[in-house]
């Protein structure tokens, strides 16, 4: 098809074009349209002196409920509404378990330290409100006064206690101790709970269960690894009530229901909040063989409804759920926390446990990284056999670690397992990985699967040198706590980082996930001074690894992986009608950045709606397909020269309309040199000018994006001893062109795109923000295709 007739043709569908999704497809949009219309809804509701209309039988509940719905749902403590409803909260008494529950943990979500007294004081309640002898020993009822305790009050009661602790004020083991053994004598013995001891298992009481044994035995049981003095034990293999957990997770998985309460006919609303509460805190994205937050999702967007802004339920043996403020707050909770990023998984493999001799160390390390980046963050477990790559990438970080060789039996399962990690950090994935308890077995096989992932010679793991950027990414690793870390360089940075197990004659030190183990971030425990700063090395090592890795976490919200998991598509394995982009072979490091160009055109079939195809394998230039492409791709991080037939090929491809789309790999200043010198070889009567700031194709002129303003990221100059930082700033795109009659025919940019693309873009890379970087090169490609 001759060029011009092609882009005609593509301009036409382009007219005609809907970008709308599916009604079926949940999309990313919809979740955060919905959680802004019910914070107005729940702002609209709030009265003049900062409360919800109240119910007497739990005076301060309802308005501890709705502020706690909207700062989870991201409404800053500063604002108005916030600050009306503190001020109201914090002259409310203790006097109800309910309302000091939620009353507490608004407190500690809002301004803790402001309100530490009060939290102290409503802590002090809850105790001594806790039932301690007889029928009920160890849960909560309505209030001090008697009565008999119920699994409701008791889960609100634990979880204020649990917020409490986080943030500093301590809580008697023995509360602990006494609030454990309710749980697991009130369990049923199919594994689910019910409201009272021996009835009927609901779901959102089993939900509470879950979520109450999980807090209760991290603080009752006893840890995988111990200080005593001077002396750290690791690999312990604690106490666990892990079988009490997994039966009622079955349990959950066997009645699973996003429709209705699981063994009840109300509280579908209130279900839902428990059972968010139950996959983030058992690190779960599936429940049985449901992804709960997507299904969750689904159910709440077609409850709600396009034209509401709030949620409520009608029928049912109790009607509460009826008030669309109590069923507003209990979505709100669902879809807001359910969406907190994902920031490492733990890799499960292998048989038994080998892959969690430390139970509580990822959870502690994503837990100190909260407190340092200060905002909510989730870790999940990641059962490697049974995930897909789609599953893999929703995690910024896979963490695997073991005792035994991760290899599984069999060449094939090896190659699947080599491939499925390959396929993972092509796109943007990284793996941290660590041989513990002795280890030896773990780190013969964790080199030969590196070999697997990458046959390349050029990709080995090495040492990583003092000056790497992950001894300071966000802290100084003090020397004395520096230990040898090997890393794989893979596309735009060190796409691999592992800690082995000490070799012999070596330092030994204690392993990063024991240090994680005996880490307590928000209820430390005291150790002497020795194991602390031990704690402390290990933490700063996983910190920097996590900030390097994720750019001090520019994460993902979990709904942005909703449209991508909906559904089972089947890929489209036609060719018929994609237009070809080739990215061009070429000796200035073109294979740094292998996924830039697929990304890119990935992001252009959805966002455009057209079939666009990346070649497999890198072009040549002297290759005659060359011509079969309107546009190809070029980038690089090292000096080059192209050959006289290069040249000549090039040249004639760009003056019979063909388009050459660069970047410099992390604004490499060889490689932009090399390529300014080739085009002036080129085109001496051309050069490569910069596009000016009011060029059309910086703005929507070709169907694409205003992009006369974007977001630069300039790494900073610093000290040896300074973390990393890489300063934003606004201003146009550096871009340059060789323009060829009335058209560009070669587009440049100096400053990165294509690790912006792969979603590798450290913080030493000069460059672009990721959205940005796609805007820019979406724009190219609409120009490339306009007539």
């Amino acid at each position: 098809m001759p060029r011009f007739v092609a882009r005609l043709f593509v301009l036409c569908v382009l007219v005609g074009l809907s970008v709308r999704p599916a009604a079926a497809e949940i999309t990313a949009e919809a979740v955060r349209n919905s959680i802004e219309r019910g914070v107005k809804f729940l702002k609209s509701q709030q009265r003049d002196d900062g409360s919800w209309r109240e119910y007497t039988s739990q005076y301060g509940g309802l308005t501890a409920l709705c502020t706690l719905a909207l700062l989870n749902a991201g409404v800053e403590p500063d604002d108005r509404c916030i600050q009306r409803a503190l001020t109201f909260l914090r002259k409310i008494p203790p006097e109800r378990t309910y309302a000091v529950s939620l009353q507490t943990m608004v407190f500690c979500r809002a301004e803790p330290k402001r309100d530490l007294l009060l939290i102290t004081r409503n802590v002090k309640w809850l105790q001594e409100a806790q039932v301690s002898k007889d029928r009920g020993k160890g849960g909560w009822a309505y209030d001090v006064r008697g009565g008999e305790p119920d699994n409701s009050n008791s889960q609100f009661a634990l979880l204020g206690l649990h917020e409490a602790e986080r943030v500093g004020v301590s809580v008697a083991a023995q509360t602990w101790r006494l609030a454990k053994a309710h749980w697991e004598d009130w369990q049923n013995a199919d594994g689910s709970w019910g409201y009272k001891k021996g009835a009927f298992g609901t779901g959102s009481m089993t939900c509470a269960g879950i979520a109450c044994m999980v807090i209760v035995s991290d603080r009752v049981d006893a840890a995988d690894a111990q200080a005593d003095g001077d002396v750290i034990t690791c690999c312990r293999q604690g106490e666990s009530d892990d079988h009490r957990i997994q039966r009622a997770i079955k349990w959950l998985g066997d009645h699973f229901a996003v429709s209705q309460n699981p063994g009840s006919p109300a509280w579908l609303l209130y279900y839902l909040y428990g059972l968010e509460r139950t996959g983030r805190l058992t690190a779960r994205r599936f429940i049985g063989q449901h992804d709960w937050y997507r299904e969750g999702c689904d159910q709440l967007l077609k409850m709600k409804g396009a034209l509401s802004d709030s949620w409520s339920l009608s029928g049912g043996l109790i009607n509460v759920e009826a008030d669309p403020r109590i069923a507003t707050s209990f979505a709100l909770l669902f879809l807001s926390k359910g969406r907190w990023p994902v920031l490492v998984s733990k890799v499960k493999h292998g048989r038994g446990d080998d892959w969690n001799q430390h139970r509580s160390d990822v959870s502690n390390l994503t837990r100190f990284v909260e407190s340092r980046w200060k905002m909510d963050l989730v870790w999940q477990v990641t059962e490697i056999n049974r995930a897909t790559v789609d599953d893999l990438v929703q995690s910024p970080v896979l963490f695997f670690c073991g005792a035994n060789s991760p290899l599984p039996d069999g060449d094939q399962a090896q190659a699947e397992l080599a491939r499925k990690i390959r396929d993972y950090l092509d796109r943007g994935g990284f793996l941290f990985a660590e041989g513990y308890c002795g280890g030896a077995a773990f780190d013969e096989g964790f080199r030969k699967l590196m070999e697997r992932v990458f046959p390349e010679r050029e990709y080995r793991l090495q040492v990583l040198p003092p000056e790497h950027s992950i001894w300071r990414a966000e802290e100084l690793v003090e020397p004395d706590q520096v230990r040898p870390l090997l890393g794989i360089e893979f596309g735009c940075r060190t796409s691999v980082v592992y800690a082995p197990p000490p070799a012999a004659g070596g330092k030994v030190q204690p392993s990063l996930s024991c240090l994680w183990e005996l880490s307590r971030a928000g209820r430390e425990t005291k150790h002497a001074p020795g194991v602390q700063t031990q704690i402390k090395g290990g933490l700063t090592i996983g910190l920097n690894v996590l900030a390097y890795a994720t750019n001090r976490g520019q994460l993902q919200p979990k709904e942005e992986f909703l449209a991508t998991t909906a559904g089972n598509r089947q890929p489209d394995s036609s060719d018929r009608g994609r237009i070809r982009i080739a990215s061009l072979r070429h000796p200035g490091g073109c294979t740094a950045a292998p996924r830039a160009l697929v990304t890119l055109l990935e992001t252009a079939s959805r966002t455009l709606k057209l079939r666009f195809h990346a070649e497999t394998t890198d072009l040549a230039i002297t290759d005659q397909a060359l011509f079969d492409h309107h546009l190809v791709f070029m980038h690089g991080r090292n000096a080059f020269r192209l050959t006289d037939a290069e040249r000549k090929q090039l040249k004639v491809y760009v003056e019979r309309g063909g388009l050459v789309f660069a970047n410099s790999i992390c604004a490499n200043k060889a490689f932009a040199e090399s390529f300014r010198q080739e085009m002036r070889t080129l085109f001496p009567d051309s050069p490569l000018q910069p596009i000016p700031k009011n060029d059309p194709m910086l703005t929507p002129a070709f169907g694409g994006f205003d992009i006369t303003t974007v977001t630069h990221r300039d790494p900073q100059g610093r000290a040896k001893n300074e973390p990393l930082t890489a300063l934003q700033r606004k201003g146009p795109p550096e871009l340059e062109a060789v323009k060829i009659g009335n058209r560009y025919g070669v587009i440049f940019s100096p400053l990165d795109l294509s690790c912006a693309l792969e979603k590798q873009d450290t913080l030493e890379c000069r460059g672009y923000i990721r959205e940005d970087a796609a805007r820019i090169g979406l724009n190219v490609v609409l120009y490339s295709l306009s007539p």
